[in-house]
């Protein structure tokens, strides 16, 4: 079973549900191209990081002073959702997998992979839609658009970039797939 990204929901609004989100880890890919291209481009090299191409690492201890040495590889279990934003530039995306919540900044493994970084995220408020149907930008965009209309309809002010989160596995039959549009708002 695949862990999934917690978060509390603060309430109900049109058009969105108003939640908040611990602050949590995230494998990151940096990404030229295409919204399709994108997300399709990014997952072998952080699927690969989650199952074993990575160091390690481990706490060892005695009677002396606590020593972090790389071990190794270790899998990391899948979580959900996969992740992606525009970059900071046109044609540039940031795609990311939620990593599992026992992991902390002290264990998570390093990435072999050069073009990985791993980063926390703080804890955040954040408007979403959830729909289900195919991974295109059309339909992203849609919900974004109507997301972004109903967070100022609603008197809030986003306050970061729309995420694109998918849920499911290519495999899975596209009207049964989860999706979600997801906007930070301030505080």
């Amino acid at each position: 079973m695949t862990e999934r990204q917690p978060y509390r929901v603060l309430g109900r609004h049109p058009g969105f549900e108003l939640r908040r989100y611990p602050a949590h880890l995230v494998a990151e890919l940096h990404i030229d191209g295409g919204f399709a291209a994108a997300g399709t481009a990014a997952f072998r090299p952080l699927a690969a990081y989650l199952s074993g191409a990575n160091r390690s690492r481990r706490r060892m201890g005695t009677n002396g002073p606590v020593v972090q040495a790389a071990t190794g590889s270790e899998q990391i279990a899948m979580t959900a959702p996969v992740v992606q934003e525009e970059g900071d530039r046109p044609g540039a995306w940031r795609v990311w997998f939620v990593l599992p919540a026992r992991l902390t900044p002290a264990t998570v493994p390093e990435p072999e992979d050069p073009r990985i970084t791993v980063r926390e995220i703080p804890e955040q408020l954040a408007a979403a839609v959830r729909f289900a149907g195919r991974w295109t930008d059309r339909a992203f965009d849609q919900r974004a658009t109507a997301l972004g209309r109903a967070v100022t309809d609603a008197g809030l002010t986003p306050s970061g970039a729309i995420r694109y989160a998918r849920f499911d596995p290519p495999w899975k039959p596209w009207f049964l797939r989860h999706n979600e549009v997801v906007l930070p708002v301030v505080e």
